[in-house]
């Protein structure tokens, strides 16, 4: 029953997040709350200070001017939140500028990820259109990535999902002197979508315990199922930090980021020499736990070594016994939810990041993967034990992995590391046509 004038004087002296939260009470205040008025007001006193409008000028204007009366309800609201989402993005990307000289990626992830207010959440849809929010995840940092893991005890039965949306979520305005709020406004960028149907029959098994099956859908993410009642027991996302805060600031809900198209590199070297001075960065974790922190440098791959579309980089040669080297820890994927906890052998998360011969991170990923016992044995004199394959492959290349079990040291050694990195890739990245 309160006068519109005087609610509007009311709200004039709110702040933006409380006026978007007031949008949302009823019609009426979503109305009074797209006042012109009151946000030219929040607008210019946003602007630089030499830009700023006097307060006497602000009141003529609220009174009656052009920028007022010719505008629609609720543009100073949009042109507001335009203006401070491209200086919360600037902001930002400012940070993730700083590189690491080690892995080539930004070193300033936490402090970007601070800044933004950014977490993840994910959003379950049923075949009936219904849907269901996840938030409260886990968080695990490593050098070059994130993990992500959400559990609980009320998951959705397994039968009834139809997709899974994986989103990046930030403050629509944030606010560095308060912490996020969840209930207010907030923006969110669509990551990966995945789809749920025939989850155990059109995914990749990766292994399984007592309890659960794991199993791994494309890009990064681990899928845990109970065995008994075939039901998501938890997910678990693999976050590469090359382009992560792009990914999972810049998209929209319904469209994903697309990094810009790399600009071809000059390269005055004789065609034939191939690929020269790559340098490869590799990670082998179990979320809580590492196994394996290596760099590799001077990785080339000349002219004879490209065979069916793609190009061979040998890190590890199986005859250059100098280069094998073991695993420290028994290989496996640790898992917890509210009740239970355990660990998938024989399986592990790999992050890859290889960087071209500028440095620059040319072919990166984060995602599980299941290791497989060979039918051969061992030609090797020094090792004797059981031979085990690991394989990954996506549209950029592929990697190749040989192990071989000490069952005295009970440990692995890594005979063999071949990455094979396909030609379209090199082509576009380079402008060039192997």
């Amino acid at each position: 029953s309160m006068p519109s004038e005087m609610l509007l004087k009311i709200f004039s002296y709110l702040d933006a997040v409380s006026l978007l939260s007031l949008g949302c009470v009823n019609k009426r205040f979503y109305e009074l709350a797209n006042d012109n008025g009151i946000w030219l007001k929040l607008y210019s006193g946003s602007l630089h200070p030499k830009w700023k409008m006097k307060s006497k000028q602000t009141e003529t204007l609220s009174l009656g001017c052009a920028a007022l009366h010719d505008k629609k309800p609720g543009y100073w609201k949009k042109e507001y939140i335009f203006k401070q989402t491209c200086a919360f993005k600037t902001r930002v990307m400012q940070l993730v500028k700083f590189l690491d000289p080690y892995t080539g990626l930004p070193c300033k992830n936490k402090e970007a990820m601070k800044v933004s207010g950014l977490s993840w959440i994910i959003v379950l849809k049923d075949q009936n259109g219904k849907e269901r929010v996840v938030e409260k995840p886990k968080l695990s940092f490593k050098d070059t990535s994130v993990t992500v893991l959400w559990y609980g005890t009320d998951w959705p039965c397994l039968d009834i999902l139809s997709t899974l949306k994986l989103f990046g979520v930030t403050p629509l305005l944030p606010d560095q002197n308060r912490p996020p709020n969840k209930n207010g406004p907030r923006r969110f960028s669509l990551i990966a979508e995945y789809h749920l149907g025939n989850l155990t029959e059109s995914s990749v098994a990766v292994g399984a315990d007592e309890l659960v099956r794991l199993f791994s859908l494309s890009p990064g993410l681990l899928v845990g199922i109970w065995k008994e009642k075939n039901e998501i027991a938890f997910v678990m996302a693999n976050l590469h930090y090359n382009q992560l805060l792009e990914r999972s600031i810049l998209g929209s809900a319904t469209v994903q980021y697309t990094p810009p198209p790399s600009k071809p590199l000059l390269d005055d070297i004789d065609s034939e020499y191939g690929l020269h001075d790559y340098s490869l960065h590799l990670d082998l974790h179990g979320r809580s736990c590492m196994y394996l922190c290596g760099s590799f440098k001077c990785l080339f791959c000349r002219k004879r070594d490209i065979e069916n579309g793609y190009l061979r980089l040998r890190v590890v040669n199986l005859k250059d016994h100098r280069k094998h080297f073991p695993i420290s820890g028994t290989l496996g994927i640790c898992w917890e939810t509210d009740v239970f906890k355990g660990n998938v052998k024989d399986c592990f998360v790999m992050d890859l990041t290889l960087l071209d011969e500028t440095g620059k991170p040319f072919w990166c990923f984060s995602a599980p993967i299941h290791m497989e016992l060979s039918t051969k044995s061992s030609g090797l004199y020094d090792y004797m034990g059981h031979i085990y394959t690991a394989d990954y492959a996506d549209s950029e290349g592929k990697v190749c992995v040989e192990f071989v079990w000490l069952e005295e040291t009970k440990e692995y050694i890594i005979v063999s590391l071949v990455l094979y990195v396909s030609t379209r890739k090199v082509n576009s990245w380079y402008g060039t046509n192997y």
